[in-house]
């Protein structure tokens, strides 16, 4: 009755809206709003309005929508006959080390790790603590991400690795403190290495503390580290990180064309791990002009990265870890057979934790409202809940991977390789470097 009700007082009012769309001339007619929208693009014309309502640079959580790595465009290939399937599912290892020449290396059950998301900066301490829970009941590790090292996230992470940052808010006596040591030197949604600035007003007590900031003092991002002004200088720093520690040390960068470059100087020091964060990677919060319009996708990035290690004949001095919008088991088996020794996840991990618990936000404020530092909800956010759900999404992950890999014929996610991928597009095929599937075989 209600419904009809509704339908009834609507109806003249929707009769007169369709007659003016109907019969009114076009530079009047309010249905031009869908050309205008079609020509310029809903979300173009919301950033337009929101650049003209603040005339500062916006900041887009999340990430980019632009997403140009193929991953739909290759195929994992089964093998049925002429090499049969592995007998039991059983059999299939997901275990992944991840600096295995290291004197305290780290020991996975899953090549798939949770991305440098910072507290602060990017995410509440509850939603810290939620991600580093469910990493532990996993069984992979998490990430501080552009912070300094709490107490609450410590001691709810087994696998801790800490990102010495351009901030320098990860204190050099605190990286002694963890699992592994990743010095941040680019960011894929932030274009590579931008400074990024976080006012007083926005630094809580507990933020500060952890900053390790005055009353009233802000804190900055650099876009490099104090007292580096040449590529000698990041070696010289790299290898004085990596000679202190016994755990494994890597490097993040973005994907960019000049990808070869950058890894030139990498190896001149003696790392352990290389992060490679593709322009699909996500952020908190960047311009979206970084997020869209400057790196590589991640799937390119991968791809030039294992080339130039195979080439100079440091694939086996250096692992890969790849980040940057890969969302689903079959990305991360794909990167994996093109080279990656492991997975970064973020933004789909985010979604994951707050999986129960999006219905607090929707439809009045977006779900990450729950999860960020800022967030007007972050108090709504059930910890161990999250902490759950994140864990169910990791270990169905790679259930699921185990799967593809028994009808792959294969006994571990590390034995993946470029045979075992084929794709019907032979520019990828040849890029990538491996078979083409629209032609005959004998």
């Amino acid at each position: 009755m209600l419904d009809k009700m509704m339908l009834w007082m609507m109806g003249p009012s929707m009769d007169a809206a369709m007659k003016n769309m109907l019969t009114s001339k076009y530079s009047e007619n309010p249905f031009l709003m869908t050309t205008i929208a079609g020509k310029l693009t809903p979300r173009a014309i919301m950033e337009a309005g929101m650049r003209a309502q603040s005339g500062q640079e916006l900041k887009r959580p999340i990430g980019s929508p632009v997403v140009l790595s193929p991953w739909e465009e290759i195929l994992l290939n089964p093998r049925q006959l002429f090499h049969l399937p592995t007998a039991s599912k059983s059999e299939i290892s997901t275990k992944t080390v991840i600096g295995p020449n290291a004197k305290k290396p780290l020991k996975l059950d899953m090549p798939i790790m949770l991305t440098g998301m910072s507290y602060g900066g990017s995410l509440s301490l509850e939603m810290k603590v939620a991600i580093a829970k469910g990493t532990t009941i996993a069984g992979t590790s998490t990430n501080t991400g552009e912070t300094g090292l709490t107490t609450e996230e410590r001691d709810s992470a087994k696998l801790l690795i800490g990102q010495y940052n351009r901030a320098m808010r990860m204190k050099e006596e605190d990286l002694h403190h963890l699992d592994a040591i990743e010095i941040q030197l680019g960011q894929g949604a932030w274009g590579g290495a931008a400074e990024i600035e976080t006012k007083s007003e926005k630094i809580g007590d507990h933020l500060r503390e952890t900053w390790d900031l005055n009353e009233d003092e802000g804190s900055t991002i650099m876009s490099r580290f104090p007292n580096v002004q040449s590529s000698d200088d990041i070696v010289k720093l790299i290898n004085r990180i990596k000679n202190s520690h016994d755990v494994p040390v890597g490097v993040k960068i973005a994907g960019s064309d000049f990808i070869e470059y950058d890894l030139e100087v990498i190896s001149k020091t003696d790392v352990d791990f290389i992060t490679i964060d593709g322009s699909e990677g996500g952020t908190a919060g960047s311009p979206p002009t970084l997020e869209d319009d400057i790196g590589l996708p991640t799937l390119h990035t991968l791809v030039r990265t294992c080339h130039w290690l195979e080439e100079k004949g440091l694939k086996n001095k250096y692992q890969i870890i790849v980040s940057g919008g890969m969302t689903t088991p079959g990305h991360f088996l794909k990167a994996l057979a093109i080279g990656a020794d492991a997975v970064y996840i973020g933004s789909i991990a985010l979604m994951a934790t707050l999986q129960s618990q999006m219905t607090k936000a929707l439809p009045e404020y977006p779900p990450p409202q729950l999860a960020l530092y800022d967030g007007k909800l972050k108090d709504d956010f059930d910890v161990e809940k999250g902490a759950t759900h994140l864990a169910n999404f990791l270990l169905s992950c790679s259930e699921e991977m185990k799967s593809a890999v028994q009808v792959i014929g294969k006994k571990s996610t590390n034995e993946l390789n470029h045979e075992d991928l084929v794709t019907l597009n032979k520019e990828l095929a040849e890029f990538i470097g491996i078979r083409y599937g629209a032609s005959h075989r004998k």
